[in-house]
């Protein structure tokens, strides 16, 4: 069966792209109910996502084997919009129309050389949700089909890992729930994500023992307004922002190193003043966020190494305007029990609860108070070190290497061993109300998936031959590492 796997898992991945998934959307719920269907091979079921307004479900399919160890094979079958695709959006679901299509587009324009080149190698295969992580599902699917050992093999597929992690959020315990019913030992779960990698393969090439974690940074500047022409009599929270911007912006002090794999430095993904419209009047507030990622560092560590920064940029605010700025951290505060509506996004309705909680503080104006705007994504690492040596001796001859960790926002979160972090919760205003956490499953937790260039960008490519030869090989090589 071997001799068909590449052209099985291609199959899978062109089948699994042409189906609609984008975040939020129906196409997404629908997605779940058609993947179950095509899994014939398999016991398949899916699960409704408590509470889900739009219907989303996460799908199982087990083959169970002889033995009771059972190696879980994860993923997310949704993904980003394709709008971006301008006039070949109609051809975003369809990689080999669009690999002609682009080729086309950037030969006209003689822009993105890199990728020119790629695709016209024939190497490359563009699509919207192929790279990220379709053809990892895909991978992961033929190679339960191919397995014939004991081991028992169990497919996850969930939604929304774009946006929120609803679908691992609800999985993480259903999960636990199915391992304790149907007498599984869970000894390994292997996400399928992606690798983004613009050089030559290496990076892409990689085992990953663990996964990074994430917190969305968030500051509520609250300045003192003043008309105009007599800036003096106040302080311009757009002034204040703009500093706070300044200092995080690539900060080193966040950019969290271990060995020579550094997480990305923060960058602002928004920022602004509140006013409604155009008068003479300076902002009264500003509020902004910043992703942030960490290795080992808990919230607090972060939260304090923000305040830092913030103080230094507030301290250089004072200069300029003469008066004194404190830094705030929401925890300190009582928290808002501010009803917020749920439609609006989690930074919207953070900063709402932010500007309530301060209110009510009695504090004093001007001030910056800090938390974390979204759902906390714990970081995880595989700290087995006989286990991670069996699956680099399966994987080595497949010229992978291993990586500490995968270095994007992954499910794996959800999944690994990670510490409690009360302070995570502390400093989130949403936490417990706009969103729960389940508890830390505690499983091995390691990525093997595809690897390509440009993900979430109109010229998102998968390297073919890795995703669809060597990848379901390279699975089945260290699940049969596993067996005893």
């Amino acid at each position: 069966m071997r001799n068909d796997l590449a052209g099985r898992a291609e199959a899978i991945a062109l089948q699994l792209t042409s189906w609609p998934s984008v975040t939020g959307t129906a196409d997404e719920a629908a997605f779940a109910p058609r993947l179950a269907a095509s899994l014939a091979f398999f016991e398949t079921w899916t699960l409704a996502i408590p509470g889900d307004a739009l219907g989303r479900a996460n799908v199982f399919a087990l083959k169970r084997g002889q033995s009771a160890r059972t190696i879980v094979l994860a993923g997310h079958f949704d993904t980003v919009p394709f709008d971006d695709y301008g006039n070949l959006k109609h051809l975003a679901l369809d990689p080999h129309a669009l690999r002609e299509g682009l080729i086309a587009r950037l030969q006209a324009s003689g822009e993105h050389p890199l990728a020119l080149a790629d695709l016209a190698s024939g190497d490359f295969l563009p699509g919207r949700g192929l790279l990220d992580m379709k053809a990892g599902l895909a991978a992961g699917i033929a190679a339960m089909e191919a397995y014939g050992g004991d081991l028992t093999l169990l497919l996850l597929a969930t939604p929304d890992e774009e946006d929120r992690s609803a679908g691992m959020r609800a999985a993480a315990p259903e999960l636990s729930a199915l391992a304790a019913a149907r007498g599984l030992e869970i000894a390994l779960v292997i996400n399928l994500d992606a690798i983004s990698d613009q050089g030559d393969g290496s990076l892409g090439r990689s085992v990953a023992m663990g996964s990074i974690g994430k917190q969305l940074l968030s500051a509520l500047v609250t300045g003192k307004e003043a008309h105009a022409c007599y800036p003096g009599d106040g302080v311009n929270a757009a002034y204040l922002m703009a500093e706070l911007v300044t200092e995080f912006e690539l900060a080193p002090e966040l950019a969290e190193a271990s060995g020579d794999e550094m997480a990305a430095p923060p960058t602002a993904l928004n920022a602004k003043d509140l006013k409604q419209g155009y008068n003479v009047t300076t902002p009264a507030q500003a509020f902004a966020y910043w992703n942030t990622l960490q290795h080992r560092r808990t919230a607090e560590e972060v939260l304090d190494i923000a305040a830092t920064l913030a103080r230094r940029a507030m301290d250089r605010a004072a200069i300029r305007t003469g008066s004194t700025i404190p830094v705030i951290p929401y925890g300190s505060l009582k928290a808002s029990s501010l009803a917020t509506d749920p439609a609006l996004d989690f930074p919207e309705r953070t900063r709402r609860l932010m500007a309530d909680a301060f209110t009510r503080s009695g504090h004093s104006i001007p001030a910056v108070v800090l938390g974390f705007a979204s759902i906390p994504y714990p970081a995880v690492t595989l700290d087995d070190a006989n286990l991670e040596a069996r699956i680099m001796a399966a994987a080595r001859p497949h010229g992978m290497r291993a990586i500490r960790y995968f270095p994007g926002i992954s499910d794996m979160s959800f999944l690994g061993r990670a510490p409690g972090d009360p302070a995570a919760a502390a400093n989130t205003p949403l936490a417990g109300s706009g969103f729960t956490m389940p508890s830390p499953s505690g499983y091995p937790v390691i990525n093997i998936g595809p690897w390509g260039r440009d993900y979430h960008h109109w010229l998102e490519r998968l390297h073919a031959g890795f995703a669809f030869d060597v990848l379901p090989r390279l699975l089945l090589d260290v699940i049969a590492e596993l067996e005893d």
